[in-house]
């Protein structure tokens, strides 16, 4: 799905991303984890088009796209959540979510797969963006990517500043996103139950989704993780299975 090749990207004389590779494939999760300051976000930012990389190549569905403003990236089917969340405070839940919209036909409506993952969204829709929680609002920019169903979904730190119970909706929706087995029960209730069941068999008729998750809180990415990448001083210092972080020494890396 996205093939990123030696990519370098340089602020003034400083190196910030050295020759970084990896890929993202369908249906699955790649975790990419680091202390602060090592040029995450930044690499979403090249990825998204908002800074332009100095040397390298990236692909998307088979098509380079190294040189595409964002726009073009997003109407390809590139879905970002930027951290800190970016929400339009003064516009209304229902606006926010119809921004993500913006790439598709005049009429097109908001997916319902968004409440089935988010249903607090449904209830909220006349309230504005900036009267909700903090933990709300990141399930509204959530939301507001998954309403141009896209191919490939990029997360920058969506925990960050959130309470422990929205931590936990917000990996369910991942996995069934993903198209992946729920880890756990969102609650006793077996109506409840049925609804994720309903959930993931919809978004398994669209297709598998690609999902870049940039996460600093270990448990989550690890749980998350097909495949992971641990970047320091702007390089992949560690790379490998999810299933293999707790072997390979991540945790213990990303404290050095």
């Amino acid at each position: 799905m996205l093939k990123v090749e030696n990519l370098n990207q340089y602020y003034g004389g400083s190196h910030i991303l050295r020759g970084l590779s990896f890929d993202v494939e369908p249906g699955k999760v790649t975790s990419l984890l680091g202390r602060n300051g090592v040029g995450k976000t930044t690499l979403m930012k090249c990825l998204m088009g908002l800074v332009k990389s100095k040397t390298g190549r990236i692909n998307f569905q088979g098509k380079d796209v190294t040189q595409a403003p964002s726009h073009e990236r997003v109407r390809a089917g590139i879905g970002y959540v930027p951290q800190g969340r970016e929400i339009f405070p003064r516009l209304t839940v229902e606006e926010n979510l119809l921004m993500g919209l913006a790439i598709k036909p005049a009429g097109a409506r908001i997916p319902e797969q968004v409440f089935e993952l988010f249903p607090v969204l449904k209830s909220m829709l006349r309230r504005r963006g900036g009267d909700l929680s903090g933990g709300q609002q990141q399930q509204l920019a959530i939301g507001r990517a998954l309403a141009m169903d896209p191919k490939l979904l990029i997360l920058d730190e969506p925990t960050e500043g959130i309470q422990p119970s929205i931590i936990k909706d917000i990996g369910h929706a991942i996995r069934v996103v993903a198209r992946r087995p729920i880890a756990q029960k969102i609650s006793q209730s077996a109506e409840e139950r049925q609804e994720v069941k309903d959930a993931i068999r919809k978004v398994a008729d669209t297709g598998r989704v690609a999902i870049l998750l940039v996460e600093q809180y270990y448990d989550f990415a690890r749980d998350l993780a097909d495949h992971y990448l641990l970047m320091e001083r702007g390089e992949f210092i560690m790379r490998g299975l999810g299933a293999d972080m707790d072997k390979d020494g991540v945790r213990e890396a990303l404290a050095v």
